[in-house]
């Protein structure tokens, strides 16, 4: 598992716990939420996103994940420096997990903390956007008919 931890950015807590990872493991929300829970905070959001049976209205048998890692992270660093400056936050935990997964596997986990629920609703929704958008993340969708690469918020069908 790659994982880094980044050091304390514009944040009063002071117990931080930020941390970016990606890995080939099986990912566990709860416990990956567990990990930005400082005593100081009201709120926790965690998005759970994880393999869906169909994508606009084609059946999916599974998903594949690849990564430029060394990149991926940095950018994964980037953007929870980025959400620290938009939003009253105090701890932030972004994994990805690569390789294949199947129906209902968890592929991605974004958890903030923060002190009021409103901030870290508005900063999990902002991360997921940004990561799909910035990071070096490419997921290739496997239908009953075909493939498509997805980048980001591009695709490029396979066949």
């Amino acid at each position: 598992m790659s994982e880094k931890k980044i050091e304390n950015r514009k944040s009063k807590i002071e117990d931080r716990r930020d941390f970016f990872e990606i890995t080939t493991d099986a990912l566990d929300a709860g416990a990956i939420a567990r990990r930005v829970v400082p005593k100081t905070c009201g709120a926790i959001v965690t998005l759970d996103g994880f393999v869906r049976q169909f994508t606009k209205k084609r059946e999916t048998l599974y998903l594949e994940y690849e990564a430029y890692e060394p990149m991926a992270l940095k950018e994964m660093e980037k953007l929870i420096a980025q959400a620290y400056e938009q939003f009253e936050i105090a701890n932030v935990g972004v994994v990805h997990r690569l390789g294949k997964m199947e129906i209902g596997e968890t592929s991605v986990v974004i958890s903030v903390a923060a002190p009021h629920r409103r901030s870290a609703f508005e900063a999990c929704e902002w991360l997921i956007k940004e990561l799909k958008r910035t990071v070096p993340i490419w997921k290739k969708e496997v239908y009953r008919d075909g493939e498509t690469w997805i980048e980001g918020e591009s695709q490029f069908a396979v066949n």
